[in-house]
């Protein structure tokens, strides 16, 4: 399992400590906290909720339980990653909104907080804990959001004679929309422009509150609605936002890189990039929380799968087929007809003999049923039976890679390094390829196993959760073309003969696209195909990569260890 090659990978004497001990205490505790939060989330979860209230109200008793801290984000990434794993098997019956309203609130919310926030504003996180409130993260806008490369119409500008902001949706297409647990947050992230002396400085974060307490009323001049009912995750609410002229004091501006000098109302830039790379925007530090939260979007959409896979084999394995008697050779072919014959011949006597107001006591069924045996379970119909293999040779590669991109990324978190290019590419690729597998087999799955796939219950009601995962955190689409792009830019040092193959392809069909005069923003929407299929290679190209490099560590940790 999943768990099972994590531990694996993690015992290995390459990442072993040095202090025993301090192992041994350290697993004790994870492993105490894992029953303790598994309670917690039974418990929780037990029924499903009524509406997205009654949701919103469950996770704020899990904020308030302390079981997993804001902070766990970066001290403790292993364990960030595991309570998203851990909730998605919990809550699989009940749909994704719970589990997306949790990301939302520590992975975007809590998470940019930690990331851009200074000491007080960070430390204002463990007071809202502590009370139970929650957040919400406003990005996407009508007309802007992830797609855009995240540019965004909301402005937010400082006076210097007022020493404050004015937060201002300049139209409804400027709107935040689809922004989950908008509808009861107590606080939001707003990404916003920020104006000081009429210029404009980019997108930054603001910490706003929206209401005074834990469901009190919206401050005034702030505007919420539903985005409405949804396929699945109704217990998760959806909102627009929309700002008229909302006055924020300067503690509201993240600025824990960037700010503005109240005494002269400069913009103040307060970290600078190192000689080797380039000085981080705001939007580069939130982007961050996007590499977080493309993991967890990643694994959450792995573990459905495995999740819905696992339920509906043991409903295929106990499932029993139709099957003939053999003892009869020419039963099978000739069952109906016996059947059809014997049931008129039966029925003519009967008449003759006793009348026709008198019913035949003949059951052609119960004739045709006598020469039937049982036959395989459903998991045996060899379309079935090969599916489950081909989902479990998958499902097998994706958990190792899974495993060791969590593992490199919580490195980096927990040293608080900038994510490596290899590691932001391997990241991409397992949102795309985690994503993507899923909506394939579990599309194919759902079209072998008859009218089970159409019953409540079953898993498969929620499967538009994968096309939530699909978009979410970066829309898988705009990541593969960033992949294509970066590989028809700079060739991969390893490249595989196949990704070779479909570079040159792409490359030749946008130079000969641009010899007839196209520009190339043109030549790359006429090669849309030649591009996608690039990214897919060349993102299995990196699963296998990483892969092959896994098992050589733990060869070479193997070897070590007998030394």
């Amino acid at each position: 399992t999943h768990a099972t090659k994590a531990t694996r990978i993690m015992s290995s004497p390459l990442f072993e400590d040095d202090d025993d001990t301090f192992n041994s205490n350290h697993n004790n505790q994870n492993s105490r906290w894992q029953r303790l939060y598994e309670h917690k989330l039974e418990t929780l979860l037990k029924e499903p909720s009524v509406d997205y209230r009654h949701s919103a109200e469950k996770l704020s008793i899990l904020v308030k339980s302390g079981l997993l801290e804001f902070t766990d984000l970066t001290r403790n990434p292993e364990r960030f990653f595991l309570a998203h794993r851990l909730l998605v098997r919990k809550g699989f019956e009940q749909g994704p909104g719970f589990s997306i309203r949790f990301t939302v609130e520590y992975n975007l919310f809590g998470g940019t907080v930690l990331e851009l926030g200074n000491d007080r504003q960070r430390m204002s996180l463990q007071a809202m804990r502590e009370r139970g409130e929650l957040g919400c993260f406003a990005l996407t806008e009508k007309l802007a959001g992830v797609n855009s490369g995240l540019i965004v119409q909301t402005t937010c500008t400082w006076s210097q004679r007022e020493k404050r902001f004015t937060l201002q949706t300049p139209s409804e297409s400027a709107r935040k929309i689809w922004i989950s647990q908008g509808l009861v947050a107590t606080r939001a992230v707003v990404i916003a422009e920020l104006i000081v002396r009429g210029r404009n400085h980019g997108p930054h974060a603001f910490l706003v509150n929206m209401r005074k307490q834990r469901l009190g009323p919206l401050i005034p001049n702030i505007k919420v609605g539903d985005m409405g009912d949804k396929t699945t995750g109704n217990d998760l609410d959806n909102a627009w936002i929309e700002f008229n002229s909302v006055k924020l004091p300067y503690s509201a501006l993240l600025d824990r890189h960037n700010g503005i000098d109240v005494r002269t109302g400069a913009y103040v830039q307060k970290s600078a990039g190192t000689n080797n790379e380039r000085h981080l925007t705001n939007m580069d530090r939130i982007g961050q929380r996007l590499y977080t939260g493309r993991v967890a979007v990643a694994q959450g959409a792995h573990e459905f799968r495995k999740r819905l896979f696992h339920k509906t084999k043991a409903f295929a394995d106990q499932k029993e087929t139709w099957g003939f008697s053999e003892k009869n050779n020419g039963a099978r072919e000739n069952a109906a007809d016996i059947a059809s014959s014997s049931a008129a011949a039966a029925a003519s006597a009967t008449n003759k003999r006793f009348g026709a107001r008198r019913r035949s006591k003949y059951d052609p069924i119960a004739a045709v049923t006598a020469m039937h045996e049982r036959g395989p379970p459903l998991s045996q119909v060899p379309q079935l039976r090969q599916l489950f293999i081909v989902a479990k040779e998958q499902e097998m590669k994706m958990d190792a890679f899974l495993v060791n991109v969590e593992r490199k990324l919580c490195a980096s978190l927990r040293k608080k390094e900038r994510a490596s290019k290899a590691l932001v590419e391997a990241i991409a690729a397992a949102k795309i390829l985690a994503v993507e597998d899923a909506i394939d087999l579990t599309h194919r799955l759902r079209q072998e196993t008859g009218s089970y796939a159409l019953m409540a219950h079953t898993g498969f009601e929620h499967s538009d959760f994968l096309i939530c995962c699909k978009f979410a955190e970066g829309d898988s689409r705009i990541l593969e073309l960033k992949l294509a792009r970066d590989r028809v830019k700079t060739p991969n040092v390893n490249e595989r003969e196949s990704e070779r193959v479909a570079r040159e392809k792409l490359v030749e069909g946008l130079r000969a696209d641009q010899t007839q005069g196209r520009t190339i923003q043109k030549a790359w929407r006429r090669r849309w195909r030649e591009a996608y299929d690039l990214a897919e290679i060349a993102a299995r190209a990196i699963v296998d990569d990483w892969n092959e490099q896994s098992d050589a560590e733990h060869n070479a940790g193997q070897i070590l260890s007998r030394l």
